[in-house]
């Protein structure tokens, strides 16, 4: 592991980790010994970083020089917070973790006042019953969708029955308990839907159908508003 790429892990940590934080705790969070911990620290503090602290009392950083301070009003502070522990209860364990980073990286930016608000918000959210995990990389296919490459799974449908399936990935929803993936199937030769947990053996084809995610993605959704409305005129 690079110098760099070292510091910037060690500022991550210490923006994530209960204040003020032990050398030990960001030793092991960086996998360095506390000595070379002690000279990173120093480091970053010789980069312009505000660090508190010192060996046997734990670390605080007070300023990152990386991020200038934001302000937001009471009111965005509670959505931010809403809304990211709800990606951290419903999303894939990358989307959790990428919430509970963006969530230290906010505290790490914001004047001490609304740092504090953000740390003990009044509005949070907590699932009992949280989503049945994906059985393959979803963010492996997220980055797929970004670069529009098709994808290829097998795939167990709800009657057991087995397929190869190949597909331009448009969206991931969850539905109820499960992530779905909206697709084009190139085997069906139309719009489908797939859960995450009966997926397997992903694989990335490299296969472009770049431009067409959004327009595809939009007839999709054209459809299955129009299918929700039809529903809801039939039971009425």
């Amino acid at each position: 592991m690079s110098r760099t790429v070292r510091l910037f892990q060690l500022m991550q940590a210490l923006r994530r980790l209960p204040s003020p934080a032990t050398a030990a705790a960001l030793a092991q969070e960086t996998g360095v010994s506390e000595r070379t911990l002690y000279r990173d620290i120093e480091a970053l503090r010789g980069l312009g970083a505000v660090i508190d602290g010192a060996a046997g009392y734990g670390y605080t950083l007070i300023e990152d020089p990386h991020m200038p301070p934001l302000s937001f009003t009471d009111d965005e502070i509670e959505a931010l917070v809403l809304g990211l522990s709800e990606v951290a209860a419903l999303g894939d364990p990358a989307l959790a973790e990428g919430a509970q980073s963006a969530l230290s990286k906010l505290r790490a930016r914001l004047p001490e006042r609304q740092a504090q608000q953000l740390r003990h918000a009044v509005l949070t959210a907590h699932r009992f019953d949280p989503p049945v995990p994906p059985a393959v990389d979803s963010r492996a296919i997220r980055q797929a969708m970004r670069t529009e490459v098709a994808i290829c799974f097998d795939y167990v449908d709800a009657a057991g029955q087995a397929t190869a399936r190949h597909v331009k990935p448009l969206s991931i929803v969850l539905f109820d308990r499960s992530h779905c993936l909206l697709a084009w199937c190139l085997l069906r030769k139309d719009f489908r839907m797939f859960r995450l947990d009966r997926m397997a053996a992903l694989e990335i084809t490299g296969d472009s159908f770049r431009p067409e995610r959004v327009p595809l993605l939009r007839s999709y959704l054209e459809r299955l508003r129009e299918e929700i409305a039809g529903n809801r005129d039939r039971a009425g």
